[in-house]
């Protein structure tokens, strides 16, 4: 049955309308939990959900911070400048609450960690806390930061080490458990939805799908 759609052009959008496009429907986007320090020591936690992993060898991840209204730097992306390491913590259902917290718009003198009621955990290989609440951190150095406008930077982070609780993931294999983990990832407005609706799909091969369509084989390569 054919389907109709909006046609929307990027370019006649307002920044505002894009962005409720965007983050109402590429979802669920996983949510990075970042903790960074200030050079004077104060402990900032902040929730991101313009965020992924983009490449293993070698291990990177992404951030978009968004600049504040006047384009000055968030504490999350000074923070990350001025030290050059951060740590991604990563949410689970039971730390929806103290996640919200740390999105609240404090001064950057005040710790977030504090005000949430969580646990800094010193980090191993770079000098930025880790949430110890939090069910999987990865600790990072700051690769690169991409500038991609007054209003918004990229900041990719090269993985050092990595912090996985122990009933999520099976050491001899490296593969975690989604049920245990149980993630969350965030919907447009003020939506989450949980990682348990979960099914297995496997990719098909090429012979497989040629027999299900009743087509003749067709040369591969």
């Amino acid at each position: 049955m054919s389907q109709t759609h909006h046609e929307l052009d990027f370019s006649t959008l307002s920044p505002r309308d894009a962005y409720k496009v965007m983050i109402g429907t590429i979802v669920p986007r996983p949510i990075a939990w970042v903790t960074t320090v200030s050079a004077d020591g104060v402990v900032n936690a902040a929730p991101y959900s313009f965020f992924n992993c983009l490449s293993a060898d070698p291990p990177i991840l992404a951030l978009g911070v968004e600049n504040k209204p006047d384009r000055a730097f968030k504490d999350t992306a000074y923070n990350i400048r001025m030290t050059e390491c951060f740590t991604v913590n990563i949410v689970d259902r039971a730390n929806v609450r103290a996640m919200a917290v740390t999105a609240a718009g404090f001064a950057p003198e005040v710790d977030e960690l504090q005000m949430a009621g969580l646990t800094a955990a010193p980090g191993v290989k770079v000098a930025c806390p880790r949430i110890a609440e939090a069910p999987v951190a990865f600790e990072c150095e700051r690769y690169m930061g991409i500038s991609i406008s007054s209003a918004r930077e990229i900041i990719l982070g090269r993985i050092v080490m990595a912090h996985v609780r122990t009933d999520i993931m099976d050491p001899a294999t490296h593969y975690s458990d989604h049920a245990r983990l149980d993630a969350i990832g965030r919907m447009g407005g003020n939506g989450y939805a949980g990682t348990l609706d979960y099914f297995d799909w496997p990719t098909p091969s090429a012979e497989e799908v040629l027999r299900s369509l009743d087509l003749p084989d067709i040369k591969q390569g």
